[in-house]
């Protein structure tokens, strides 16, 4: 399955109410553009969590081009395409590896969003190029992330390095990087413990293992990637703000985007944080973390 039609099964509950709901403010024979119909455009556009401001550049659109006039539904829809695509246009190549020597990815992220199976998934997609990949299970505090992320090692073929339950996460993620400059490894993916953004302490732990990746290796972390759950709509916002501010983030995978209506997320995202989405998970197995595109996401909003 290519990247639209995963996409396209992923937002199918988010596209739901773009296509249904939009639809229901039309009249057959067309719509007056009225302060009435922009309140209604606008309710309808938020719904998807794509937040206020990208809502309100959308909706301005419409009202400097069809105010008083009566327009058909494709008249409408075709503005918010383009306008979407252009808040949404990104660097194309999602992943920026280092010129020499083994890249290294740290990933970061809250409680639950799917960061150890996300890592694992990235992981395959490295191995499946022919790289060679070592993960760093530098969550010391759960013992279940670390046994998951050993099985997925075992089960994928990568190098895991360990550590004892409680030891410093940073020790974890120094002999990680130091076994894979040891064995000529392509890339390094840290795992980190999962952590709410507003936990002063635990964000300056990030800090440290930032700090120990870079005297290590110059310009390490290559990335740094928030992985973010769609279904926090905009809660990934905050996430996204303070954990940017803390360890200078390099971009976005957003998970369980099949599992929610709020997929417009993404568009706050770009707009508000200017983060690049790099990747989107859409199901469960292995392939089904995809490279985000912007423009076939966009045509997989309004495809019915």
């Amino acid at each position: 399955m290519g990247f639209f039609e995963k996409i396209k099964q992923g937002l199918r509950k988010t596209a739901k109410i773009l296509n249904t709901d939009i639809r229901d403010i039309f009249k057959v024979s067309g719509q007056l553009v009225d302060e009435e119909f922009l309140d209604k455009f606008f309710e309808t556009l938020v719904k998807t969590d794509m937040g206020v401001t990208p809502t309100q550049e959308i909706v301005d659109e419409v009202k400097v081009k069809f105010r008083g006039r009566v327009v058909k539904i494709q008249d409408v829809l075709e503005i918010i395409k383009n306008k979407l695509k252009l808040l949404m246009a990104q660097p194309e190549h999602p992943i920026t590896f280092a010129e020499s020597g083994t890249t290294v990815i740290m990933v970061c992220g809250v409680n639950g969003c799917g960061k150890t199976t996300t890592i694992a998934k990235l992981a395959s997609r490295f191995i499946a190029d022919g790289k060679k990949v070592v993960l760093g299970a530098a969550d010391t505090f759960r013992a279940a992330a670390t046994e998951q992320l050993t099985v997925w090692a075992q089960r994928l073929g990568a190098e895991i390095i360990t550590g004892n339950m409680g030891s410093d996460p940073a020790s974890v993620a120094h002999k990680a990087v130091a076994k894979s400059r040891e064995i000529n490894a392509d890339v390094c993916i840290i795992d980190t413990a999962g952590r709410l953004q507003t936990q002063k302490n635990l964000m300056q732990e990030l800090e440290k293992i930032h700090r120990v990746l870079g005297k290590q290796i110059p310009d390490a972390p290559h990335e740094v990637i928030l992985v973010l759950d769609a279904t926090t709509g905009q809660n990934g916002l905050s996430q996204a703000k303070h954990f940017t501010e803390c360890v200078k983030c390099t971009g976005i995978i957003l998970t369980k985007l099949d599992g929610t209506a709020k997929g417009g997320v993404i568009v706050a995202i770009r707009r508000l944080i200017d983060l690049p989405v790099k990747y989107v998970g859409v199901g469960e197995s292995a392939d089904d973390l995809v490279v985000f595109e912007p423009i076939p996401f966009v045509d997989a909003l309004f495809e019915e």
